[in-house]
């Protein structure tokens, strides 16, 4: 540790910086940690790119990085659980008290909640990172350390297909094949959905869905409509799917899935555009298609480390570039750019495996 801490900082809107940050002291209840990989979300680029994400607002220089997991190197005196060497997942949203949010189990919605690289909130791309231990979990020996990074965004899509009801025999129609709309995808499966259609621009990407268990692939083109594409998906499944999950945020994707619905489904919305969207709400409304919303995720770790350590879920194939934690400019531009799926981090100079 002598050598100090490497951090990816974001200084402003486009200014980020790799620089040495002191290694921090955990307290009673938390551990300090060496990171081993960090995954770069869509979000990390974004501010980035903008310097903000609605009003979240990048004021003063923040570490980024929030899908991460690592090794402990020192507990903190009030910590049972865990203990010098775990190799751990971190759940980047710890609640700060205990108000009804909390209370109720939805710890997500409570408006004081600590967020890794959420403005002012430091995240965890460094190479020693302290968090509260009660957010750390421990994986088994046969999930690796990117697995353990990856069950941020796959916490995400198990948080939307609880939101939406998926289960035994669900047909879903998944709108968007990012990484969100993937392990959507994954994790529908795995839930029992019988069928399951994803909708792209990219055919790239509808290629890896079909790897990943897509039953049906839709390529949208700018030209088509709403309502023509829900035909199409009717058309592909013989029937409207009970569960759409709108993974893109963009309006006319966020109409298709309402109009795509079958009544008395329900449409989550997991992506994030515009703050105002003009939607068909009344069509929802006589026929009884419930919208609801996604913020994030809570109670998803031990079931996404369940899942993969019992290898129902396979997030593997998600990653599809890696750079070491110096070369970190250039993983966050091949982000920017599209490239692959999930680009992976890798911050322990002596330990480069996935």
């Amino acid at each position: 540790m002598a050598q100090g801490n490497l951090s990816v900082v974001l200084h402003a809107q486009g200014d980020l910086r790799l620089e040495k940050r002191p290694v921090p002291e955990p307290g009673p209840n938390e551990v300090l940690l060496q990171m081993h990989s960090v995954g770069i979300c869509g979000s990390d680029v974004h501010y980035w790119q903008h310097g903000r994400i609605g009003d979240f607002v990048v004021t003063k220089p923040m570490v980024l990085g929030h899908e991460a997991s690592g090794r402990v190197v020192k507990v903190g005196s009030a910590v049972k659980h865990l203990k010098e060497g775990d190799r751990v997942a971190i759940e980047p949203g710890v609640p700060r008290e205990m108000d009804e949010f909390f209370k109720n189990g939805r710890y997500n919605l409570s408006p004081t909640i600590f967020f890794c690289a959420t403005p002012p909130d430091d995240g965890n791309l460094c190479q020693y990172y302290k968090h509260s231990a009660n957010f750390c979990y421990k994986l088994p020996d046969n999930v690796t350390f990117e697995e353990g990074a990856l069950i941020e965004p796959l916490s995400v899509g198990i948080h939307a297909c609880r939101r939406g009801g998926v289960t035994l025999g669900s047909t879903v129609l998944i709108c968007g094949a990012g990484p969100i709309g993937l392990v959507c995808l994954l994790v529908a499966k795995a839930m029992g959905a019988s069928q399951v259609v994803i909708t792209d621009l990219s055919t790239e990407r509808l290629t890896m869905a079909k790897e990943l268990g897509a039953d049906f692939q839709l390529t949208v083109k700018r030209e088509n409509g709403p309502q023509q594409l829900a035909k199409s998906v009717e058309d592909m499944l013989g029937a409207q799917p009970h569960i759409t999950i709108e993974c893109t945020g963009v309006e006319s994707s966020i109409q298709t899935a309402i109009y795509s619905t079958r009544s008395g489904g329900v449409v989550v919305l997991v992506g994030l555009g515009s703050e105002m969207a003009t939607v068909p709400l009344i069509n929802a409304a006589v026929r009884e298609v419930d919208i609801r919303g996604v913020f994030r995720y809570c109670n998803t770790w031990p079931m996404a480390i369940a899942m993969l350590a019992s290898g129902k879920v396979n997030v593997k194939p998600l990653v599809t570039h890696r750079f070491p934690l110096e070369q970190a400019v250039q993983a966050f531009e091949t982000t920017r750019q599209g490239l692959g799926i999930k680009v992976m981090l890798k911050c322990d100079k002596n330990d480069q495996k996935p």
